[in-house]
């Protein structure tokens, strides 16, 4: 995908709402996965048969989604997914840049449902081919 020709602002609001977990470091051989969409791209499943999708409880008792892949060195690695709304300054910043970029996309002419889908695919590091309709203004 060419940056370039991703509208400015939405790209600057996209790498603002994916700085979460990442970077990612396997313990045994140093390979580093600098976001998302790499760590997802660039490992493995951990088995033909499952999808490496487990559902548990954190601490507190609330529901987290753990998503488990091999790094090519054979170790495997961990991400945590939650539901639970981060309440802290960084967490309300994110949301109120989703907000922002949701009303940008729907002011350009995206039906409200759509926005908010292709904003979060991108957010997961799948491509967005909608998204891609935004250039750059002149």
């Amino acid at each position: 995908m060419n940056v370039n020709a991703w509208d400015a602002e939405l790209l600057a609001g996209l790498k603002a709402l994916a700085a979460s977990a990442f970077p990612k470091r396997c313990a045994n051989c140093g390979r580093v996965y600098p976001d998302e969409a790499s760590y997802l791209h660039e490992t493995l499943p951990v088995s033909a048969a499952a999808s490496g999708l487990k559902s548990s409880e954190d601490d507190d008792g609330a529901t987290i989604v753990e998503l488990f892949r091999n790094c090519p060195c054979g170790s495997t690695l961990l991400d945590f997914f939650n539901d639970r709304r981060d309440d802290s300054a960084a967490g309300e910043r994110r949301r109120a840049r989703f907000s922002q970029l949701l009303t940008y996309l729907i002011e350009r002419g995206l039906a409200p449902d759509e926005a908010r889908t292709e904003l979060r695919k991108v957010m997961r590091g799948e491509p967005s081919e909608t998204l891609r309709r935004f250039r750059p203004p002149i």
